[in-house]
């Protein structure tokens, strides 16, 4: 990994770390929904970068977010497992183009990229809120709860990323 792309990755972590903390799990919006933007961070993350290196700086973004939003881990279990079933979630997003050397996010239509972030998400967003509630009879509320913050993070996740045009190889 060359030095720009570590600094880079640095920064955005430092950045959706402050960001989420400071900012967005303070919205609040309808009294219960929170965006979750730090998941961009996933998707960004360069394609053909170590893999171990990968999950545990998953783990240390979830562990930060727990840590000063007070959640017992929840967001850690959630990152870890959309950083371990990722290559699976690109497969069915780009097909078997992504596995090539070649493959660029610039090569992808901006459709199969908003699938891929959105199925990021939603995955995130269904581990988090089912270990939060944890029980099967409140049932429509996870799924109220999975819904709105889903659409509300996709929203600002497309949005931060049409702002900031960035170099995912």
């Amino acid at each position: 990994m060359s030095n720009n792309v570590i600094f880079t990755n640095i920064v955005r972590f430092l950045l959706l770390v402050l960001s989420q903390v400071l900012i967005f799990n303070h919205l609040n919006f309808f009294g219960s929904i929170n965006p979750m933007v730090y998941i961009i961070f996933l998707y960004w993350y360069p394609i053909r970068e170590n893999r171990a290196l990968f999950l545990l700086v998953c783990f240390l973004l979830g562990l930060t977010i727990d840590i000063f939003s007070d959640t017992l881990a929840l967001h850690t279990f959630a990152s870890l497992t959309i950083a371990y079933a990722r290559p699976v979630i690109m497969r069915f997003c780009f097909g078997v183009n992504y596995e090539f050397q070649t493959f660029t996010f610039k090569n992808t239509t901006r459709i199969q990229r908003i699938t891929f972030l959105a199925l990021l998400v939603l995955t995130h967003h269904l581990i988090f809120f089912t270990f939060e509630i944890l029980s099967f009879s409140h049932i429509l509320l996870l799924l109220k709860k999975v819904l709105l913050t889903s659409i509300l993070t996709i929203f600002i996740c497309v949005m931060l990323s049409s702002l900031f045009t960035v170099q995912t190889e």
